[in-house]
Order: C-alpha cells, then structure tokens, then sequence
C-alpha cells in the first residue's frame, strides 16, 4: 500500500483557490527543500490538501523530480479529488499521512453541513465525535 502526504493548501482563501490553481496549470506540482526518505513508498500513493484545519481534498503523487536549483517536485496527477473532511491541525511542509486515509466523495455526493476543521477537532480530543 502507498504512503501519502498532507500539505497546508497555504494561501488558499477558500477551496476554489485549490480548484483553480490545478485549473491553471497542465501538470500540477509541489516544490519542496527536501524529498521524502520514502519517496518510492508515495508514488502512487496521494497528496492531501489541508485547507481550515481540515483535509478536504487529494491528488494522485506520479514522482518525484529534482529541480534545477537542488530542490524536489512532487509530481501530481492533475485531478484534484475532493474527501470528506477530517480534521487535520496544521503543520509546516509536508508530512506523512497517519491511519487510514479519508474517503474519496462519490459523484453528486455533498459533504452537507460539516463542521469547521478547529471544532471538529476540539470535539475529537474531548471523545465527542
């Protein structure tokens, strides 16, 4: 089974910001200073978004690359997948995903009324949700 990352969709105003940057580019990717010790355990495997506290979305990690300044891209499949939201506190870079991933939406499928990611989470560690 793949590993997978979570980055911070940093700059993101909303989740049309995420939309529209893969809109805009033909292959997306994520430079980074350092590539993952288990980089060939992530091909294949997904980058999730975290935008609000929240992880709302995924795209599929093709490779890795390294650019011409010494740094790595994270190659990514340019679809972006959105999942139901699971809280997720913020970090810097990117880390590795732990547990089980969240689940993809099904088309025409609505995430409804989910709560703010700070909430969520807050209610969690109290053994509320």
């Amino acid at each position: 089974m793949p590993l997978n990352l979570t980055k911070i969709a940093f700059g993101a105003q909303s989740y049309g910001d995420i939309e529209n940057w893969y809109a805009a580019r033909r292959s997306p990717n994520l430079t980074t200073r350092y590539r993952p010790t288990k980089w060939e355990e992530c091909i294949g495997g997904s980058l999730y978004w975290i935008h609000q506290h929240s992880i709302v979305a995924r795209s599929e990690i093709l490779g890795f690359s390294e650019t011409s300044d010494g740094r790595w891209s994270i190659d990514l499949k340019p679809e972006l997948v959105r999942v139901h939201p699971r809280p997720k506190r913020a970090h810097q870079g990117w880390r590795y995903l732990k547990g089980e991933p969240p689940r993809d939406l099904a088309p025409g499928e609505d995430i409804g009324d989910a709560l703010p990611g700070k909430l969520a989470g807050k209610l969690e560690r109290l053994g509320l949700i």
